[in-house]
């Protein structure tokens, strides 16, 4: 049996930035999120996010990607939400997400960001953390759709 430990922080946002995740849709949102990990043997250390987006912090195991597991989280979840008709209209993720692996020396931090994201959002928007992640991890830029 192999031996695997890598952390992953990543995150996405609700097609073109909409902020259907209100205070009363997200905790469902979030709970149902974490469920269906469990059933499908995603370990979620923490998820939380804010209106618009979510940040999720998990580790993958031998046999998993990142591709398949955003699939699974993001796809599922749409399809959860939309069932329930708990929105007016229809909800859908934006195709795109992020996604950087973090060290164990990093979790505490990364931990507390995740769960402070009310907090994070009364200071700065989604699109100034969005040019933040690209900058600091030096992707290359894009415009984001949904910004």
């Amino acid at each position: 049996m192999p031996y695997v430990k890598v952390w992953i922080h990543s995150v996405w946002s609700t097609y073109k930035g909409t902020p259907l995740l209100t205070k009363e849709i997200r905790p469902l949102m979030l709970e149902h999120i974490r469920e269906n990990a469990k059933n499908k043997n995603i370990y979620i250390d923490c998820i939380n996010g804010y209106t618009n987006h979510l940040h999720c912090l998990f580790s993958l195991r031998s046999d998993q990607t990142i591709t398949k597991v955003m699939q699974l989280i993001k796809g599922e979840s749409a399809f959860w939400i939309n069932k329930q008709q708990l929105l007016r209209q229809k909800f859908a993720w934006q195709e795109e997400y992020y996604a950087v692996s973090i060290g164990e020396s990093d979790l505490k931090r990364v931990r507390n960001y995740i769960k402070n994201q009310e907090t994070h959002h009364s200071k700065r928007t989604f699109e100034q953390e969005w040019v933040e992640f690209l900058e600091k991890y030096k992707f290359e830029k894009s415009t984001n759709p949904s910004l």
